[in-house]
């Protein structure tokens, strides 16, 4: 599933390009996600929160802050996401490159142009790799979810494991959403990463570089399992 974002003041353009990517993503037989926001602040509101959107839809001219001011502060946070400009002029297009923008779709838009912006902004999300946004000593880093190890509960705090230890005031819970069907969580308060498994017993998984996770008894056929679905 694709999770694409719609930002634009204009709620009948809004709704113009919702129905021609639903149309696009029913045609293809692609499932997406679809939300929208009446301004940039509404969606920055948003996604400084929670960033779970693969495809952007920008319009440039917008109340106070502009689309493509919007673009930077996403740049900022996030380097790859596909941004994609609905725009009713040309003026823009040069400032475009700053922000790597993937397309400008000029209104109106048409359903030819909109299905061929989506198949490229869905490979380009096919071959970028996912990642995980946190905080660590007063900044955001990005997190490669193929780098984390393991994910350890620590009283009301959650420890990630990659090449540095982060920890974050979170639940595995709300950090299991934001991974995929390579990490195996092995009781209350552990995740593992099945790229990092060495050795798998009845009660601990041990990894490549030594660290031994706990295993519920009751788990070990699952997580057995699950590695032999992902290798």
């Amino acid at each position: 599933m694709y999770r694409i974002a719609v930002c634009d003041d204009n709620q009948a353009d809004v709704f113009y390009v919702s129905r021609l990517i639903k149309k696009w993503a029913a045609e293809n037989n692609v499932t997406v996600h679809l939300e929208d926001f009446p301004s940039a602040e509404a969606f920055l509101f948003h996604y400084e929160e929670e960033k779970n959107f693969d495809i952007l839809f920008l319009d440039i001219e917008m109340g106070e802050i502009s689309g493509m001011a919007l673009a930077k502060k996403i740049r900022e946070m996030d380097s790859g996401i596909p941004i994609i400009f609905v725009t009713g002029y040309m003026d823009y297009i040069a400032d475009g490159y700053e922000v790597e923008a993937l397309h400008y779709l000029l209104k109106p838009v048409t359903e030819e142009k909109i299905g061929s912006v989506l198949v490229r902004a869905v490979e380009r999300q096919k071959h970028r790799e996912k990642s995980v946004y946190l905080p660590s000593n007063g900044s955001m880093v990005l997190i490669p979810i193929s780098k984390i190890r393991y994910l350890e509960v620590r009283k009301n705090y959650v420890t990630i494991h990659w090449d540095e230890d982060i920890t974050v005031k979170k639940t595995l819970g709300e950090l299991e959403k934001e991974l995929d069907d390579s990490f195996f969580r092995t009781g209350r308060s552990f995740i593992v990463n099945l790229r990092f498994v060495s050795k798998i017993t009845k009660w601990q998984v041990i990894l490549k570089d030594g660290a031994v996770i706990p295993l519920s008894r009751n788990l070990y056929e699952n997580i057995n399992r699950a590695m032999i679905d992902y290798f």
